[in-house]
Order: structure tokens, then C-alpha cells, then sequence
């Protein structure tokens, strides 16, 4: 299917099916938001599991592996996807490859909210499941979540936490001038098409700045029919499908700075492509895109009392 979000274009695990997937990204949602049951598998093994319809049964096919191990309190609401981008980025380096249960005031997070989430958690870390109980399907209560045994101490994120992911997220970005925008990592929804075809609407990217908007076909298909990429194109802007600049190791010619919405693409493109990164909401990408120049700030959290 050519994407890293399958399930949003039709390839949709029901509750408790086994499935052999390998995007990393793609592995945390499938077990965490739709109960389905998968390691983070590699091309040989998802090859011979789609020949023989087997998979061996070990790791986060049995229950007993699928249990929280870590308890995260969060005294601040999640106001939007880069919120949990950062949470997931702090959740992911303090557990690394273990399973994280969630609580606090944590708002209603929608399919970005939660992709965005699991895509950092995976990134900082090696996460391939959470729980947020009352919200994911394996966790309807905290005691759920941890199979009966009594949770842990809670490790805390506040705003000194998230402060510090900001911080270490923009790390790399030196130069205010930036020559390229990402954004969708993981691939963008209708809702975040439409949010960038509305903030560029009547606007025009700077000269020296591209804009590339990564989705599934079948999206960018909608996308096409509902206008949004007729706005975006005539902004300057680019809705590209199949591929990422991560996965495919390609940026516009020349580019030094980039900037994205997405806290994994602002940890791993720097890396790959030895780039400066900057990391912020989707708006002060677009305005980045249109102005040439990084603008953004940390805006202050909604505290839970």
C-alpha cells in the first residue's frame, strides 16, 4: 500500500487479530489504538508470513506480554498533536522498548493525536505498545492496563519536561532560513490536509522554500476531489504520496534547514540526510514555507489542577 499509515486507507485490523507489519510507526497503533496483535517485523518475516498466513507466536501476540510496565502521570492536557508528539518523545526515551500506561487529564486525542504519539514514543524509544485507560481497548480501567498487579511509581511529565523535549527536538536548527517544510510522518490525514490547505489559503511559499505534504494515494485522491490540493499547489506547495524523504533519503536539491510538525522527522532526517531541523505546530511550518524564516515558539501549557 505503499504508506506507513495502512490503516487509514482500508487496511484495518479488527480487535485481537494477528497481523505481521514493519513500519515502526504503524506497529505502535495496531496494537495500541485497535487491539491487534504484532511485532515490529522486518521485510523477511511479513514476505513469509503473507506465503505460509503464519507468524510465530511470541512477544506481543501473547497476552502476558501486553501488560503495562510503566506509569506515566502527566500534569498537563494535551491541547494537540504536537503536545503528544513531545509527550510521546518523553514517554519513548523514559521507557525505551517497554509499555507505557498514561494518566492525567489528557483531553479527547483523536487518530493524529495518537499517531503522532506513537510515532515519537517509537522514535525517543523503541515502543511498539501503550496504554491510556478508558481509550485504548486493551485498558478500559488502570487496573486493566497492568493485568491485575498493583502499577508502579509514576514517572512525571510537566512543564519542565516538555520544555526540555522542545529544546532537544530544535536542537540541530541554527539558521532561521529554512529551504524545505515536511510535513505528514506519519502520512497526513484528510484533517491535517485540509488544516495545511486552510493556513496556505491565498498565501504564496517564499521563493527559496519547498513545501511537501506526504499522504497515502488514496487520500491524496480526496484530497484532489475536496480542492485541498488545488490550494496547496497553487500556494507552491507539493501533496506527494507513496514515500517520505526519511524512507527515501531525498530532500529538495540544496537543502540545508527544514522544518516539520513531526517530532519523529525533526529526530531522524537530521541524521539521515545531515540537514538542521526545526520543530513546531503545523501552522508555524506553513508560515516558515511562506516567509523563508523559522518564527516559532514554545506555546505555554494548559496545566491540569
Amino acid at each position: 500500500m505503499a504508506t506507513c499509515t495502512p490503516y487509514q486507507v482500508g487496511n484495518l485490523p479488527t480487535y485481537g487479530e494477528h497481523i505481521a507489519w514493519m513500519e515502526s510507526s504503524a506497529v505502535v497503533y495496531a496494537n495500541s489504538v485497535l487491539g491487534a496483535r504484532t511485532n515490529c517485523e522486518g521485510g523477511a518475516s511479513t514476505g513469509s508470513a503473507s506465503i505460509t498466513g503464519r507468524i510465530p507466536c511470541w512477544g506481543n501476540h501473547l497476552v502476558e506480554n501486553r501488560y503495562g510496565t510503566h506509569l506515566i502521570e502527566s500534569g498537563l492536557r494535551m491541547t494537540g498533536f504536537q503536545d503528544w508528539g513531545m509527550f510521546g518523545y518523553f514517554v519513548g526515551d523514559m521507557v525505551q522498548e517497554a509499555r507505557p500506561v498514561m494518566v492525567g487529564d489528557l483531553g479527547q486525542p483523536d487518530l493524529a493525536d495518537l499517531k503522532h504519539f506513537g510515532a515519537a514514543a517509537a522514535s525517543s524509544g523503541g515502543v511498539e505498545m501503550y496504554h491510556i485507560p478508558g481509550r485504548t481497548p486493551d485498558a478500559p480501567t488502570l487496573e486493566a492496563a497492568f493485568g491485575g498487579a498493583a502499577p508502579p511509581e509514576p514517572l512525571h511529565y510537566g512543564e519542565a519536561e516538555r520544555h526540555a523535549i522542545y529544546d532537544s527536538l530544535n536542537s540541530i536548527g541554527n539558521s532561521e532560513d529554512v529551504d524545505f517544510v515536511l510535513i505528514g510522518c506519519p502520512h497526513a490525514s484528510l484533517e491535517q490536509i485540509s488544516r495545511v490547505a486552510r493556513a496556505l489559503e491565498g498565501r504564496t511559499l517564499s521563493a527559496g522554500t519547498e513545501l511537501w505534504v506526504m499522504t497515502p494515494r488514496a487520500l491524496r485522491a480526496v484530497s484532489d476531489r475536496n480542492g485541498w490540493t488545488a490550494t496547496i499547489e497553487r500556494a507552491g506547495g507539493r501533496v506527494l504520496t507513496d514515500s517520505c524523504p526519511a524512507m527515501s533519503r531525498v530532500a529538495p536539491t540544496g537543502t540545508k534547514v527544514f522544518a516539520t510538525d513531526s517530532a519523529k522527522q525533526a529526530h531522524y532526517l537530521p541524521a539521515i540526510l545531515g540537514i538542521e531541523a526545526w520543530f513546531g505546530t503545523t501552522e508555524e511550518c506553513v508560515d516558515a514555507a511562506v516567509t523563508g524564516r523559522w518564527r516559532g515558539s514554545l506555546a505555554p501549557a494548559a496545566v491540569v489542577r
